[in-house]
Protein backbone atom coordinates (compact mmCIF):
# COMPACT_ATOMS: atom_id res chain seq x y z
CA UNK A 1 0.00 0.00 0.00
CA UNK A 2 1.45 3.18 -0.83
CA UNK A 3 0.89 4.61 2.66
CA UNK A 4 2.62 1.86 4.27
CA UNK A 5 6.34 2.99 4.33
CA UNK A 6 5.01 6.36 5.85
CA UNK A 7 3.15 4.52 8.55
CA UNK A 8 5.98 2.70 9.29
CA UNK A 9 8.09 5.30 9.77
CA UNK A 10 4.88 7.57 11.85
CA UNK A 11 4.91 4.09 14.05
CA UNK A 12 8.49 3.80 14.42
CA UNK A 13 8.54 7.32 15.51
CA UNK A 14 6.19 7.11 18.19
CA UNK A 15 7.97 3.86 19.66
CA UNK A 16 10.92 6.09 20.06
CA UNK A 17 9.79 9.21 21.64
CA UNK A 18 9.29 7.84 25.01
CA UNK A 19 13.41 6.94 24.72
CA UNK A 20 14.48 9.79 22.87
CA UNK A 21 12.55 12.22 24.95
CA UNK A 22 14.13 10.67 28.26
CA UNK A 23 17.50 10.78 27.14
CA UNK A 24 17.02 14.47 25.70
CA UNK A 25 16.03 15.02 29.01
CA UNK A 26 18.24 13.27 31.63
CA UNK A 27 21.81 13.24 29.53
CA UNK A 28 22.01 15.70 26.58
CA UNK A 29 20.37 18.81 28.30
CA UNK A 30 22.08 17.99 31.57
CA UNK A 31 25.51 17.37 29.55
CA UNK A 32 24.43 20.70 27.70
CA UNK A 33 24.71 22.78 30.92
CA UNK A 34 27.83 21.37 31.99
CA UNK A 35 29.54 22.16 29.11
CA UNK A 36 28.25 25.67 29.82
CA UNK A 37 29.11 25.43 33.40
CA UNK A 38 32.86 24.67 32.08
CA UNK A 39 33.44 27.86 29.95
CA UNK A 40 32.13 30.23 33.17
CA UNK A 41 33.64 31.45 35.96
CA UNK A 42 33.15 30.53 39.57
CA UNK A 43 31.54 33.23 41.35
CA UNK A 44 32.58 35.19 44.44
CA UNK A 45 30.23 32.94 46.82
CA UNK A 46 30.81 29.94 44.82
CA UNK A 47 28.90 28.38 42.30
CA UNK A 48 28.45 29.53 38.25
CA UNK A 49 28.88 32.86 36.85
CA UNK A 50 28.39 33.85 33.15
CA UNK A 51 31.57 33.99 30.88
CA UNK A 52 33.22 32.73 27.76
CA UNK A 53 36.83 31.23 28.32
CA UNK A 54 38.97 28.27 28.50
CA UNK A 55 40.75 28.94 31.88
CA UNK A 56 38.61 25.83 33.81
CA UNK A 57 40.30 23.50 31.09
CA UNK A 58 44.02 25.37 31.23
CA UNK A 59 43.93 24.95 35.32
CA UNK A 60 43.19 20.81 34.65
CA UNK A 61 46.57 19.75 35.53
CA UNK A 62 46.21 21.37 38.83
CA UNK A 63 44.12 18.23 39.56
CA UNK A 64 47.23 15.92 37.89
CA UNK A 65 47.39 13.90 40.65
CA UNK A 66 43.67 12.77 40.53
CA UNK A 67 44.15 12.24 36.29
CA UNK A 68 46.91 10.31 37.20
CA UNK A 69 45.73 8.32 40.03
CA UNK A 70 42.24 7.37 37.62
CA UNK A 71 44.24 6.72 34.22
CA UNK A 72 46.29 4.43 36.16
CA UNK A 73 44.27 2.52 38.59
CA UNK A 74 41.20 2.26 36.31
CA UNK A 75 42.68 0.21 33.93
CA UNK A 76 44.55 -1.82 36.57
CA UNK A 77 41.44 -2.27 37.97
CA UNK A 78 40.26 -3.28 35.38
CA UNK A 79 42.64 -5.57 33.99
CA UNK A 80 42.48 -7.09 37.54
CA UNK A 81 38.69 -7.95 37.46
CA UNK A 82 39.50 -8.85 33.76
CA UNK A 83 42.30 -11.80 34.95
CA UNK A 84 39.34 -13.29 37.73
CA UNK A 85 36.30 -13.08 36.35
CA UNK A 86 37.52 -14.84 32.73
CA UNK A 87 38.51 -18.29 34.31
CA UNK A 88 34.78 -17.93 36.48
CA UNK A 89 33.40 -17.49 33.02
CA UNK A 90 35.47 -19.95 31.69
CA UNK A 91 33.96 -22.48 34.01
CA UNK A 92 30.83 -21.50 34.31
CA UNK A 93 30.36 -21.40 30.23
CA UNK A 94 32.04 -24.43 29.21
CA UNK A 95 32.53 -26.52 32.46
CA UNK A 96 30.03 -26.30 34.93
CA UNK A 97 26.90 -28.64 34.38
CA UNK A 98 23.57 -26.95 33.98
CA UNK A 99 22.24 -27.35 37.47
CA UNK A 100 25.79 -25.91 39.27
CA UNK A 101 25.70 -23.02 36.38
CA UNK A 102 22.69 -21.67 37.56
CA UNK A 103 23.51 -21.98 41.31
CA UNK A 104 26.85 -20.65 40.73
CA UNK A 105 25.64 -17.51 38.84
CA UNK A 106 23.14 -16.98 41.69
CA UNK A 107 26.32 -16.77 44.01
CA UNK A 108 28.08 -14.04 41.67
CA UNK A 109 24.81 -11.90 41.38
CA UNK A 110 23.01 -11.94 44.79
CA UNK A 111 26.21 -10.21 46.34
CA UNK A 112 25.70 -7.05 44.22
CA UNK A 113 22.10 -6.81 44.95
CA UNK A 114 23.62 -5.60 48.35
CA UNK A 115 24.60 -1.73 48.58
CA UNK A 116 28.28 -0.94 47.82
CA UNK A 117 28.64 1.06 50.78
CA UNK A 118 27.88 -1.71 53.37
CA UNK A 119 30.29 -3.88 51.21
CA UNK A 120 33.31 -1.88 51.12
CA UNK A 121 32.57 -1.30 54.70
CA UNK A 122 33.27 -5.05 55.32
CA UNK A 123 36.48 -4.58 53.32
CA UNK A 124 37.30 -1.82 55.49
CA UNK A 125 36.89 -4.37 58.88
CA UNK A 126 38.82 -7.09 56.87
CA UNK A 127 41.94 -4.79 55.71
CA UNK A 128 41.77 -2.57 59.45
CA UNK A 129 43.49 -3.04 62.29
CA UNK A 130 41.29 -5.37 63.71
CA UNK A 131 41.26 -7.46 60.49
CA UNK A 132 43.28 -9.36 58.73
CA UNK A 133 46.72 -7.47 59.92
CA UNK A 134 45.68 -8.81 63.40
CA UNK A 135 46.09 -12.44 62.35
CA UNK A 136 48.89 -12.01 60.49
CA UNK A 137 50.57 -10.34 63.83
CA UNK A 138 49.62 -13.68 65.38
CA UNK A 139 52.23 -15.76 62.91
CA UNK A 140 54.74 -12.97 63.66
CA UNK A 141 54.07 -10.26 60.48
CA UNK A 142 53.53 -7.50 62.13
CA UNK A 143 52.58 -3.78 61.71
CA UNK A 144 51.16 -4.58 57.94
CA UNK A 145 49.31 -2.21 56.48
CA UNK A 146 46.71 -2.84 54.42
CA UNK A 147 44.08 -0.45 54.55
CA UNK A 148 44.14 3.04 52.77
CA UNK A 149 46.45 2.30 49.98
CA UNK A 150 46.35 1.54 46.91
CA UNK A 151 46.33 -1.93 46.92
CA UNK A 152 43.17 -1.77 49.23
CA UNK A 153 41.33 0.24 46.78
CA UNK A 154 42.10 -2.35 43.50
CA UNK A 155 41.12 -5.25 45.99
CA UNK A 156 38.04 -3.15 46.61
CA UNK A 157 37.48 -2.10 42.52
CA UNK A 158 38.09 -6.35 42.02
CA UNK A 159 35.37 -7.19 44.60
CA UNK A 160 32.70 -4.46 43.75
CA UNK A 161 33.04 -4.62 40.00
CA UNK A 162 33.68 -8.57 39.61
CA UNK A 163 29.96 -9.35 38.39
CA UNK A 164 30.48 -6.64 35.90
CA UNK A 165 33.06 -8.56 34.10
CA UNK A 166 32.03 -11.86 34.49
CA UNK A 167 28.25 -11.64 32.71
CA UNK A 168 29.78 -10.45 29.66
CA UNK A 169 32.36 -12.71 29.71
CA UNK A 170 30.10 -15.62 30.37
CA UNK A 171 27.10 -14.48 27.27
CA UNK A 172 30.13 -15.03 25.21
CA UNK A 173 31.16 -18.14 25.58
CA UNK A 174 27.86 -19.87 26.68
CA UNK A 175 27.24 -19.01 22.89
CA UNK A 176 30.04 -20.25 21.39
CA UNK A 177 30.00 -22.88 18.96
CA UNK A 178 31.11 -26.07 20.72
CA UNK A 179 31.64 -28.02 17.81
CA UNK A 180 34.58 -25.92 16.69
CA UNK A 181 36.40 -26.75 19.71
CA UNK A 182 36.18 -30.77 19.07
CA UNK A 183 37.13 -28.98 15.21
CA UNK A 184 40.20 -27.69 16.36
CA UNK A 185 40.86 -31.41 18.62
CA UNK A 186 40.04 -33.44 15.65
CA UNK A 187 42.54 -31.28 13.65
CA UNK A 188 45.82 -31.65 16.29
CA UNK A 189 45.73 -28.40 17.39
CA UNK A 190 46.87 -27.96 21.05
CA UNK A 191 44.68 -27.22 23.56
CA UNK A 192 46.85 -23.72 24.04
CA UNK A 193 46.71 -23.21 20.32
CA UNK A 194 42.76 -23.92 20.78
CA UNK A 195 42.28 -21.69 23.40
CA UNK A 196 43.88 -18.45 21.65
CA UNK A 197 42.38 -19.21 18.12
CA UNK A 198 39.45 -20.07 19.16
CA UNK A 199 37.46 -19.82 22.74
CA UNK A 200 39.48 -16.49 23.48
CA UNK A 201 39.56 -14.59 19.78
CA UNK A 202 35.38 -15.10 20.24
CA UNK A 203 34.68 -14.32 23.29
CA UNK A 204 36.67 -11.12 22.61
CA UNK A 205 33.29 -9.18 22.41
CA UNK A 206 32.53 -10.13 25.72
CA UNK A 207 36.04 -9.31 27.28
CA UNK A 208 36.35 -5.78 25.32
CA UNK A 209 32.39 -5.28 26.94
CA UNK A 210 33.03 -5.84 30.47
CA UNK A 211 36.47 -4.73 30.33
CA UNK A 212 35.12 -0.93 28.56
CA UNK A 213 32.19 -1.31 31.08
CA UNK A 214 34.16 -1.99 34.29
CA UNK A 215 36.65 0.88 33.39
CA UNK A 216 33.86 3.49 32.30
CA UNK A 217 32.47 3.20 35.89
CA UNK A 218 35.99 3.43 37.39
CA UNK A 219 36.67 6.89 35.68
CA UNK A 220 34.14 8.16 38.06
CA UNK A 221 34.32 5.99 41.33
CA UNK A 222 33.95 8.00 44.05
CA UNK A 223 33.26 5.52 47.31
CA UNK A 224 35.45 2.65 46.94
CA UNK A 225 38.40 5.30 47.02
CA UNK A 226 37.36 7.31 49.76
CA UNK A 227 36.70 4.55 52.31
CA UNK A 228 39.70 1.91 51.43
CA UNK A 229 42.06 4.91 50.15
CA UNK A 230 41.47 6.91 53.14
CA UNK A 231 41.63 10.18 51.14
CA UNK A 232 45.16 8.83 50.21
CA UNK A 233 44.16 7.06 47.05
CA UNK A 234 41.93 10.56 44.87
CA UNK A 235 40.49 9.74 41.84
CA UNK A 236 38.30 11.88 39.52
CA UNK A 237 35.50 11.43 41.08
CA UNK A 238 36.88 12.70 44.92
CA UNK A 239 38.28 15.86 42.83
CA UNK A 240 34.01 16.60 41.58
CA UNK A 241 32.79 15.80 44.83
CA UNK A 242 34.94 18.55 46.09
CA UNK A 243 34.45 21.02 43.78
CA UNK A 244 30.95 21.07 43.45
CA UNK A 245 30.20 20.45 46.96
CA UNK A 246 32.97 22.27 49.25
CA UNK A 247 34.79 24.35 47.45
CA UNK A 248 31.79 25.49 45.57
CA UNK A 249 34.04 25.50 42.02
CA UNK A 250 31.45 24.45 39.91
CA UNK A 251 32.85 25.38 36.24
CA UNK A 252 36.51 23.71 37.06
CA UNK A 253 34.26 21.26 38.26
CA UNK A 254 32.33 21.10 35.50
CA UNK A 255 35.58 20.98 32.95
CA UNK A 256 36.83 17.82 34.64
CA UNK A 257 33.53 16.47 34.14
CA UNK A 258 33.76 17.30 30.43
CA UNK A 259 36.73 15.40 29.80
CA UNK A 260 35.96 12.46 31.88
CA UNK A 261 33.04 12.09 29.31
CA UNK A 262 35.88 12.38 26.69
CA UNK A 263 38.07 9.84 27.74
CA UNK A 264 34.65 7.38 28.69
CA UNK A 265 34.00 7.76 24.60
CA UNK A 266 37.69 7.01 23.97
CA UNK A 267 37.53 3.92 25.79
CA UNK A 268 34.49 2.65 24.17
CA UNK A 269 35.70 3.89 20.10
CA UNK A 270 38.99 1.92 21.45
CA UNK A 271 37.17 -1.46 22.96
CA UNK A 272 34.87 -1.44 20.32
CA UNK A 273 37.70 -1.42 17.39
CA UNK A 274 39.67 -4.09 19.00
CA UNK A 275 36.46 -5.99 18.95
CA UNK A 276 35.78 -5.73 15.54
CA UNK A 277 39.74 -6.13 14.35
CA UNK A 278 40.07 -9.24 16.69
CA UNK A 279 36.90 -11.12 16.75
CA UNK A 280 35.01 -9.88 13.44
CA UNK A 281 32.23 -9.75 16.27
CA UNK A 282 29.93 -7.14 17.26
CA UNK A 283 29.54 -6.47 20.99
CA UNK A 284 27.61 -8.65 23.33
CA UNK A 285 24.29 -7.58 24.67
CA UNK A 286 23.44 -8.31 27.99
CA UNK A 287 19.67 -8.06 27.33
Amino acid sequence: MPGSPLRRKLLTTLLLAPAGAWLIVFLVLPFIAIIIFSVGERAPEGGYQAALTLTQYANLPARAAAFWNTLILAPVGAFACLLVAYPVAYYLALKASQRWRLILLALIVIPFWTSLLMRTYAWMYILGGRGIPTLLAYVGIEDLRLINTPGAVLLGIVYGYLPLMILPIYVSLERLDRRLLEASADLGAKPVSTFFGITFRLSLPGVTTGFSLVMILLLGEYLIPTMLGGGKVFFLGNALVDLFLQSRNWPFGSAIAVTLVLVSVVVLIIANRVSSRFSGARQVDLI
